[in-house]
């Protein structure tokens, strides 16, 4: 695999304002992202950014390429898919990961373990789950589960995605972390799909990719990364720098 890293970030966010800028430590928040995707050695690192701003803020970064794309693009992986274009239009990086501009905690070894569900050759896309530690978790809106069962494995295939606790009934539950290591044909081939019915229904556009047949594969990873959607979450995120 010739894995390259592309974090979507865009300034416009309804509940957390300029969200990419916000101060943690000294340092804006995208910028501690992209640093934690540099300490994953993976691969290189593209910021692709809705707003002239978020490059700024990165521009003196040291071994992080930016690229403006159009700031009314409709999800993160629309502008991945548009960054990529413009970046690599031959196709030299043939799995892209996905890493939300929002988790500046994430542990780099995470954007490794997402690679591991792409040794399957019937893998489209692979993605992180982390077990649920509390009800809270379990039954926040906010916090999408997966419908999975790793049983002894560390990689599994998620059969289906939603922000109520599933499965049903006693057993351990699944944090989906929202970072994605999609092959190239498999990006391509989703932006190219309209959103889907379950995916309007639950918000989630991962299930466009289910809905079309796509498989997604979950690697575990021990602890979900605390992301930063609110102001109550980047006072908390503030508190473990």
């Amino acid at each position: 695999m010739r894995p390259i890293i592309v974090i979507p970030s865009r300034l416009a966010s309804t509940r957390l304002p300029r969200k990419p800028l916000a101060d943690i430590g000294g340092l804006p928040m995208i910028v501690r992202v992209a640093k934690r995707a540099l300490e994953a050695k993976i691969g290189p690192v593209v910021v692709a950014a809705g707003d002239q701003d978020i490059l700024d803020a990165i521009s003196g970064l040291e071994g992080v390429q930016g690229v403006l794309t159009d700031s009314s693009l409709a999800s993160g992986s629309d502008r991945v898919h548009a960054a990529i274009q413009k970046l690599d239009p031959t196709g030299t990086y043939d799995v892209v990961i996905n890493l939300q501009g929002d988790l500046p905690l994430i542990d780099p070894g995470s954007l490794t373990a997402v690679l591991e569900p792409l040794e399957n050759p019937s893998c489209d896309i692979g993605t992180l789950a982390a077990p649920v530690q509390s009800d809270w978790e379990r039954d926040a809106e906010q916090v999408v589960k997966i419908a999975c069962d790793f049983g002894e494995a560390t990689v599994t295939r998620a059969l289906y995605f939603s922000r109520m606790p599933i499965p049903w009934g006693a057993g351990q539950h699944w944090h989906h972390v929202g970072v994605y290591a999609w092959r190239r044909n498999a990006l391509e081939r989703f932006v190219s799909l309209p959103p889907s019915a379950l995916e309007r229904c639950e918000s989630l556009e991962q299930l466009r990719a289910l809905e079309a047949g796509m498989s997604i594969g979950c690697a575990r990873i021990e602890h979900a990364p605390q992301g930063v959607d609110t102001p109550e979450d980047l006072e908390r995120v503030r508190g473990l720098v």
